[in-house]
């Protein structure tokens, strides 16, 4: 498979993903020798030949030249599978989903029983947001090679799309099985045992993918939260302080700031908060962070610190600003007069 295609599917983590997986590879199509064609696909010397050169084209990202190729071919014989699945992988290395999705789809009618062109729609469908359909699509898929480890994983991701991870389970622990050094794969189970709540489980995922990932900085913020979950600070802020160092972001420092706030280190929360301010003034909970250490150092003063109450306030309002969304927050100010 071409390399544009590879960089293409390396968009589909997600998850939730959700992640906001994570920044995982996604999966791909599986390049395997051409199929036998039935009878009403058969293909003259000639078409088998120009087929050839089209895929030869294709492996070399000569996408124009692919493209010419397998037109020539589909105006001679539209019945060709082969054909309709390169067409959708240029597509969709270019990007241009709703291009390729009619593309595989005529393939998977005119070949059923073809994985690429089953799982190419799938992906594409995927891609489209059309999960309903995507995952009808990855089932299908699976009916014929049920082991293949991104099919699996990408019809678990699907799931967790939908918000349902009951369903994402199977598949994204069959991924896992597999193909136990997918960090991708890793990191999806993992957010699917975080859904289910299954928090020890979700963190064990969520160390292994670590290992296997080299852009983890999304999968650390899953960890701290679920991390945080389980009550287990002083991991959550060592986890969070390696954030900031590989990848400093105002929500990096405001996981770090929530985190010291948890364990009652409230200068060093304080100040997490204030860096991630400084990083993106308009990061609303890094607002309301200050506003709630301010308010706790006026409480702790007997309210005699008149100057973290102006903080408190201030900050506060700064964050109402930016969203005013926020009925527990309008609730604690009325409460103490901010």
């Amino acid at each position: 498979m071409h390399v544009r295609m590879k960089q293409m599917a390396a968009l589909l983590l997600v998850v939730g993903i959700l992640l906001p997986l994570a920044a995982c590879e996604g999966p791909r199509l599986g390049r395997r020798p051409a199929p036998q064609p039935a009878p009403d696909m058969a293909q003259t010397p000639e078409q088998a030949d120009a087929l050839a050169r089209a895929q030869a084209a294709l492996a070399k990202g000569d996408y124009d030249e692919a493209m010419a190729l397998f037109r020539e071919i589909l105006a001679e014989n539209p019945t060709i599978s082969t054909a309709y699945i390169g067409v959708g992988e240029i597509f969709m290395a270019d990007r241009d989903y709703e291009r390729a999705e009619p593309a595989f789809a005529r393939a998977a009618r005119l070949e059923p029983r073809n994985f690429e062109a089953q799982y190419g729609h799938g992906l594409a469908l995927q891609m489209l947001n059309r999960l309903v359909d995507a995952v009808r699509a990855y089932h299908r898929a699976l009916t014929i090679q049920p082991d293949h480890p991104k099919a699996n994983l990408n019809l678990a991701t699907t799931y967790l799309q939908m918000e349902d991870p009951r369903s994402a389970l199977v598949f994204a622990e069959k991924a896992v099985q597999v193909d136990p050094s997918n960090g991708p794969a890793r990191a999806n189970l993992g957010a699917v045992y975080e859904k289910l709540g299954r928090n020890a489980e979700a963190i064990d995922e969520y160390l292994v993918a670590l290992e296997l990932i080299d852009d983890n900085a999304p999968l650390l913020l899953n960890l701290i939260n679920v991390l945080g979950q389980e009550r287990r600070y002083r991991e959550a802020v060592n986890t969070a302080e390696m954030l900031v160092r590989i990848a400093p972001s105002a929500n990096a420092y405001e996981r770090l700031g929530w985190g010291h706030f948890r364990l009652g280190e409230y200068e060093e929360s304080i100040e997490a908060y204030r860096a991630a301010v400084e990083l993106d003034s308009h990061h609303w909970p890094s607002w309301s962070g200050i506003g709630v250490n301010a308010l706790n150092t006026w409480l702790l003063s007997d309210r005699q610190n008149v100057d973290a109450f102006g903080e408190a306030r201030r900050a506060f309002r700064r964050s109402l600003q930016i969203n005013r969304n926020q009925p527990r927050l309008v609730t604690l100010m009325s409460n103490y007069g901010l």
